[in-house]
C-alpha cells in the first residue's frame, strides 16, 4: 500500500464487526473503532441491543486487542427522530416497515460517514456480509458495483441497497468473501474475545422485541378496533388495531372458519382487516416507492431481475419497469404470498444488486 489510509469501522461488540477492525489492521489501514449510542426505551431500563454496556465493553476490548483507538458517539437523538419516528410513522400507515433499512441510509451510512470523514478517514466499514466492485476505489469518480454477499446464508446485500454511489465511493465490506464459520475461526485465530458471541436478531430498540408493546406504549393512535372483513364485504370478526397484524398471517385472528384464513390486505380508510383463504392470498405485481438505483441513474428499459421482497425471502423473477417520481412497477412470473407494504422490494441482476424501494 503506497499511503496508509485512515478507516472507521462500525463497531457492535459482535464478531463480524470485529473481524472486520481485525483484517484491515492486518491490511495495514490505520483502524479507527467507533461505536455509536442509539436510542432505547428508557421505561425499559435496558439498553439498545446494538450498543448495550456488555457490548461496548466488549468493543473496547477488542480494539485494546488490535492496539486501534476507539470512541462512542451519541447518537440517540437523531436515531430517535429517523429510525424510531419511521417505524412509528409506517405503523400508522398500515404498513410493516424494516428498520434496519433506514438505519443503514440514515445513521451508518449518513449520519456516522459524516463522522468519520470528519475524522479524516477515507473509508467507512462495517461488518456486512456484501461485496463491492472494485473492492477498493480505484479513482474518485469511478462507479461501484454492490454484490451479494459470497455466504448465501448470511448475504446483508437486502438492507444495503439503500445505499448511492457517493456513499459506497467510501465504503469498505471486509467480510465479504467469507462464510460466517470462517469469520468466526479467524475470531479465534485473532484472540479475539467475541469470536463465539451470539448474534442479536430483534429490533435493536424495542425492549423484550415486542413491536406490539412498543407500538401500544408510543403510538397509542393505531390500536384501534375495526371490522375484520371477507374480499367480499362481509364482517366475519373485529381486529384490535391494523398495526398489529402482518400480511400472510394465520395464527391470532381471533376468528374461526370452514378452512385456514389468512390476512390478505389492511384497509387504512375504513380500518378494516381484510381476510381470506391461501387461495386469495398474494398477489403477481407491486409498485414501489423512494426506489434507489445504485448506479444513480435508473435503467433505461423495463428489465427481468430477480426481486426480494423481504430479507429472509427467496428471490423470484419478475420485470422491473421504472416509473416516473422515484417509483418502479414490479410483475412477477408468477403469484407472491407475502407482497407486504412496507417492506423493501429489492433488485438484483445476478450477483449485482441494482437497487431498491418501498413497497406500497
Amino acid at each position: 500500500m503506497a499511503e496508509r489510509r485512515r478507516v472507521v469501522v462500525a463497531m457492535s461488540g459482535g464478531v463480524d464487526s470485529s473481524v472486520a477492525a481485525a483484517l484491515l489492521v492486518q491490511q495495514g489501514y490505520e483502524v479507527i473503532g467507533i461505536m455509536l449510542r442509539l436510542w432505547s426505551e428508557p421505561e425499559e431500563e435496558a439498553a439498545n441491543r446494538c450498543c448495550t454496556p456488555e457490548a461496548m465493553t466488549l468493543a473496547r476490548r477488542v480494539a485494546a486487542r488490535l492496539g486501534i483507538p476507539f470512541y462512542a458517539v451519541d447518537a440517540q437523538q437523531i436515531f430517535r427522530q429517523t429510525v424510531v419516528e419511521q417505524f412509528i410513522a409506517a405503523y400508522g400507515r398500515g404498513e410493516t416497515p424494516n428498520p434496519c433499512l433506514v438505519c443503514n441510509r440514515l445513521i451508518r451510512w449518513d449520519f456516522l460517514l459524516k463522522h468519520a470523514l470528519a475524522l479524516g478517514a477515507d473509508f467507512l466499514a462495517t461488518g456486512h456480509y456484501a461485496r463491492l466492485l472494485p473492492p477498493v476505489p480505484t479513482v474518485e469518480d469511478a462507479p461501484r458495483q454492490l454484490l451479494r454477499g459470497l455466504d448465501r446464508l448470511k448475504d446483508q446485500s437486502y438492507v444495503l441497497s439503500v445505499l448511492n454511489q457517493a456513499q459506497l465511493r467510501h465504503a469498505l465490506f471486509p467480510l465479504g468473501e467469507y462464510t460466517k464459520p470462517q469469520v468466526r475461526q479467524l475470531g479465534r485465530d485473532f484472540g479475539l474475545p467475541v469470536a463465539e458471541r451470539a448474534d442479536s436478531q430483534d429490533l435493536c430498540f424495542v425492549g423484550e422485541g415486542d413491536y406490539r408493546r412498543f407500538l401500544r406504549r408510543y403510538a397509542p393512535q393505531v390500536e384501534a378496533p375495526g371490522p375484520i372483513l371477507t374480499r367480499s364485504g362481509r364482517q366475519i370478526g373485529r381486529h384490535n388495531g391494523l398495526a398489529f397484524y402482518t400480511i400472510g398471517q394465520r395464527k391470532g385472528l381471533g376468528i374461526s372458519a370452514a378452512e385456514p384464513l389468512y390476512v390478505l390486505a389492511k384497509d387504512t380508510a375504513r380500518n378494516a382487516l381484510i381476510v381470506g383463504t391461501a387461495a386469495e392470498l398474494g398477489g403477481q405485481e407491486l409498485t414501489a416507492r423512494q426506489v434507489n438505483w445504485i448506479a444513480g441513474e435508473p435503467p433505461a428499459a423495463p428489465l427481468r431481475l430477480q426481486v426480494k421482497i423481504r430479507y429472509r425471502a427467496s428471490e423470484a423473477w419478475g420485470l422491473v419497469t421504472p416509473l416516473d417520481g422515484g417509483r418502479a412497477h414490479v410483475r412477477f412470473d408468477a403469484p407472491l404470498r407475502d407482497i407486504t407494504p412496507g417492506q423493501q422490494a429489492v433488485f438484483y441482476a445476478g450477483e449485482v444488486v441494482l437497487g431498491g424501494g418501498v413497497i406500497e
